[in-house]
């Protein structure tokens, strides 16, 4: 007589006993809690600029500073985000803003207008990320050697194009839209600028395959590729999002500053990165968060406002930037060590 089969165990469903939250609550919770601590850190610096300077910090036009300022390194970061969190590093970023504001404000581009100073600053920066994705997807390079290399690179160049020497805009279109008669709602369109390029940024890391495609290569690479994933193109497509950023960037702060200098976009790589960390994005990749980034960098450019309010020199901005990338960095291993 054939006795009957019991099927396996493990064919049965798993279901979450009493009291065990399923792993998705735990991820959201975990990033809901990182978020509203970050907004609590930049509740409190609010706090500590409208006390120490409550005339000058809390004042309409400094708050539009803050957010003009962050636009720039914002829409970097957010680049920087998606790197990170595919497993990759950048380090050229502001060597790049830097090549592409003064390739984008020659003599030659600005006869071709705004149109020309837009199109140049955006190429440049697409044709870097793809020299660096190039390198690292099917050169086979580290990606902290070939982005260092684009670093010295572009700096070399951009200094070669300049001659040192700071190139004048001319174009009134361009320069219309740093001035407070441009403002909409009493909003700089740098800031609603940044503001797109974030809800886009959230979009496509939360809610497209190129997101779900990012996460898994930082995750563990070498799954992505048996599940189907060609990781070598998805990490030239990062690069090339990275440079876009960049040449967006150049674009933002030539609007702010007037002009293109081969000095622009100085430790923007540190600036980004640290912004990334403070808002979450693991350094192994496989984790990180837009919104998070942005609060990052809501916090470090609020840091520096104050520290500026205060007349605080810029060492001890550096010592105290360096303290909360520290701080951030062993909360993200405390809170690896215990999930």
């Amino acid at each position: 007589m054939t006795q009957p089969v019991s099927p396996p165990r493990d064919s049965a469903p798993k279901v979450p006993s009493a009291g065990q939250a399923p792993a998705w609550r735990a991820v959201l919770f975990r990033a809901d809690v990182r978020t509203l601590s970050l907004l609590g850190v930049l509740a409190v610096l609010v706090l500590i600029g409208g006390i120490t300077k409550p005339d000058q910090f809390l004042d309409t036009r400094n708050l539009q500073l803050i957010l003009t300022l962050s636009s720039v390194i914002g829409v970097v970061t957010v680049g920087m985000t998606f790197v990170i969190i595919s497993g990759g590093i950048d380090l050229s970023v502001g060597a790049i803003v830097a090549l592409a504001s003064v390739w984008a404000t020659t003599v030659a581009t600005q006869e071709y207008g705004f149109a020309g100073i837009l199109f140049t600053a955006v190429l440049v920066g697409l044709g870097c990320g793809l020299v660096n994705g190039v390198l690292i997807a099917y050169g086979g390079m580290v990606p902290f050697i070939a982005t260092l290399a684009m670093l010295a690179s572009a700096r070399g160049l951009a200094l070669q194009i300049t001659d040192g020497r700071t190139q004048i805009v001319s174009i009134d279109s361009v320069l219309d839209l740093g001035e407070r008669d441009s403002y909409i709602l009493g909003i700089p369109p740098l800031v609603l600028v940044f503001a797109a390029v974030t809800v886009i940024g959230w979009l496509v890391l939360n809610r497209t395959t190129f997101g779900r495609r990012t996460v898994a290569v930082g995750g563990n690479a070498e799954a992505a590729r048996l599940a189907g994933i060609d990781v070598r193109r998805q990490r030239l497509y990062l690069y090339l999002l990275s440079g876009l950023c960049c040449g967006i960037a150049a674009f933002l702060l030539i609007v702010l500053a007037g002009s293109g200098q081969n000095t622009n976009g100085n430790l923007y790589e540190l600036d980004a990165i640290a912004a990334a960390i403070i808002g979450g994005t693991l350094l192994t990749g496989g984790r990180g968060t837009i919104v998070g980034s942005v609060l990052g960098v809501l916090i470090f450019t609020t840091i520096t406002n104050i520290f500026a309010l205060n007349n605080l020199q810029s060492d001890v901005q550096q010592i105290a930037k360096g303290a909360i990338i520290v701080a951030a960095v062993l909360v993200q291993r405390r809170t690896a060590s215990t999930t």
